[in-house]
């Protein structure tokens, strides 16, 4: 058809292209049922040519049905689709044909469109197509079964990928833009059913291994079974390097993802990068599920890896729920969480990578997202993040997984107190948020540890509660901090064991920050209050030291009762925590 047309306009120098449809045409009507009704069943087999010239109209069943809305009849359907299937064959002359594109461009040749009605005799002239603009800047030369990559040989075309016939390090690096226009067209062949694809013969795959690999894009995607990115972007081995998991995530598995990809933009040069989520994703569905039971129950502890990975990717539902304020429905909520989490994934890149971060800073590498959608088998590409430039200026340099905190020893000198406090604050900042760092302790810092001695950045007095454990509370590494813990965080029985041993870490330790540390619900303080409040009535009785310890800490606990003019057990003892540590000797140098 296409070669016919190129002979009419060129050597005939007809200047008119006519595409016309007419009513009632059996072929698009058997393809529009056709559709309808793999849509009710599933596809079936394709097992002669008309059957399988039916399938290859099933796009313009589909653009029909998109058009129309699935509530429509089978018969309005069918007649719409003749209208659809006049301008897809305008779109595929002007998109497969340089020779008709140019002619176009010059004004030297229209390509009009129409449908005849049998019943009056009459054409309807439906003038260009929609899209010829669009498609004036198309780079095809070929139809796609024309080309080597479609099947045709004995110099039909040029190689569609490599001077191998595949990608490889022998090829140039391809630029992030020409990248993304080959994932667009790859995309393209996949939803209208004309892929180019093909196995690799034995010498592409030696070509892979004798020459390396130099994928022209880094897709991370999700990894379900319905989003195969190979398939999708109508790939070659060697064209792109895929890494997938459930939900296409950076949530739990940061490290394998972010180093991967560093591999992918900086060992083999690839200068794309796509985030690819999808429509009906079933780890963002149970993720926004999760959230809501949050909301409506509390969060519960995660009893399997898959419950971890829920809760972890529903603070991206929940973030998706602030954008799109009250009022929407778990369906809009699920749809628009997909979304956020692409970009959710796109900027931990750029946040935790600083080698990434350098590539996107000089230009060689672009990061962008997508929605894959299974509905269509069309890609919605996202462009960037709209964060992308405040993002460049994070100065981190690992994922959360992999990063490590250093210990401190005599060889790093005292710290000053206001550094001190700031590294304790930005320590317990990260224990509340989960995010903690420490614990990571190598056999070299032990002995470093041993060799050169402790030179902590502070001294806690804190309370021996067992659910307020100093080190893990401050996020700190061994060597951090010098603990000194007793029930009540008090001097009242133990002065000259705190005061002897803060005077030990202030002089021989050259420690610049003591800190003094309650906590609620403090049994201690507690069980002084309940002393002091007894004693108004009956002098207690002290025959164990716990008694005078209480009755040490009631002095405490009446000056806050006082304060407060209640006798309130619980707010007597919540005031009398924050006084307790005021009474308690403390000093910042």
């Amino acid at each position: 058809m296409v070669g016919s047309l190129e002979f009419c306009t060129g050597k005939l120098g007809a200047r008119m292209i006519l595409v016309l449809g007419h009513t009632k045409c059996g072929a698009v009507y058997g393809a529009a049922n056709a559709y309808l009704e793999a849509k009710k069943k599933g596809p079936g087999s394709v097992n002669s040519a008309l059957e399988g010239l039916l399938l290859d109209l099933a796009p313009v069943a589909e653009k029909a049905v998109a058009d129309m809305g699935a509530h429509r009849n089978a018969e309005d359907v069918a007649a719409y689709a003749v209208r659809v299937n006049v301008f897809h064959t305008i779109d595929f002359l002007l998109k497969y044909s340089s020779s008709i594109r140019e002619k176009v461009r010059s004004g030297e040749v229209e390509i009009q469109g129409g449908v005849y009605h049998l019943d009056s005799g009459k054409v309807e002239f439906m003038g260009r197509s929609p899209q010829q603009s669009q498609l004036m800047q198309s780079t095809m030369p070929l139809p796609p079964s024309m080309t080597e990559a479609g099947g045709r040989v004995s110099a039909y075309g040029p190689p569609a990928r490599g001077v191998h016939g595949v990608r490889t390090a022998a090829d140039s690096a391809v630029p992030a833009e020409e990248a993304l226009k080959m994932l667009k067209e790859g995309n393209e062949r996949f939803a209208v059913g004309a892929p180019l694809a093909k196995h690799a013969s034995l010498k592409m795959r030696e070509a892979l291994v004798n020459h390396g690999q130099a994928p022209h894009a880094a897709i991370m995607g999700c990894a379900d079974s319905r989003a195969p990115l190979e398939t999708v972007f109508d790939a070659m081995p060697g064209d792109i390097f895929v890494l997938r998991n459930a939900g296409n995530t950076c949530t739990h598995a940061e490290g394998s993802m972010v180093g991967s990809l560093e591999f992918c933009a900086g060992k083999l040069g690839s200068k794309l990068i796509l985030v690819l989520g999808h429509t009906q994703c079933g780890a963002i569905a149970g993720a926004t599920q999760t959230h809501l039971a949050s909301k409506a129950g509390g969060t519960k502890a995660a009893g399997s890896a898959l419950e971890g990975l829920l809760q972890g990717l529903s603070k991206v539902a929940a973030q998706a729920e602030e954008e799109l304020g009250v009022g929407m429905d778990q369906k809009q909520l699920i749809s628009h969480t997909i979304k956020t989490n692409v970009f959710t994934s796109m900027e931990f890149l750029l946040k935790y990578s600083q080698p990434l971060r350098d590539l996107v800073k000089s230009g060689d590498l672009e990061i962008q997202g997508g929605v894959y959608h299974l509905e269509t088998g069309r890609v919605e590409f996202l462009g960037r993040t709209p964060n992308q430039k405040q993002l460049l200026s994070s100065d981190t340099s690992l994922p959360p997984s992999l990063a490590a905190l250093p210990i401190r020893t005599t060889t790093d000198g005292p710290l000053p107190h206001p550094q001190a406090l700031q590294l304790l604050k930005e320590g317990n900042q990260r224990f509340v948020a989960g995010a903690g760092l420490s614990g990571k302790v190598t056999s070299e810092m032990r002995k470093a540890l041993v060799k050169e001695g402790q030179a902590p950045h502070s001294a806690i007095i804190g309370c021996a509660d067992s659910r307020a454990p100093l080190e893990t509370v401050f996020d700190s590494m061994p060597g951090d901090i010098f603990v000194l813990r007793n029930a009540g965080n008090t001097c009242t029985h133990a002065e000259g064991s705190v005061l002897g041993s803060l005077e030990f870490c202030i002089g021989a330790l050259n420690t610049k920050m003591v800190m003094v540390l309650g906590h609620t619900a403090c049994g201690a303080i507690k069980g002084a209050t309940k002393t002091m409040l007894q004693a108004k009535s009956t002098k207690p009785k002290v025959n164990r030291a716990l008694d005078a310890l209480l009755e040490g800490l009631s002095v405490v606990a009446a000056k806050a009762a006082e304060e407060l003019g209640s006798s309130a057990e619980d707010a007597v003892a919540s005031h009398a925590v924050k006084l307790r540590m005021s009474s308690t000797p403390s000093t910042s140098f």
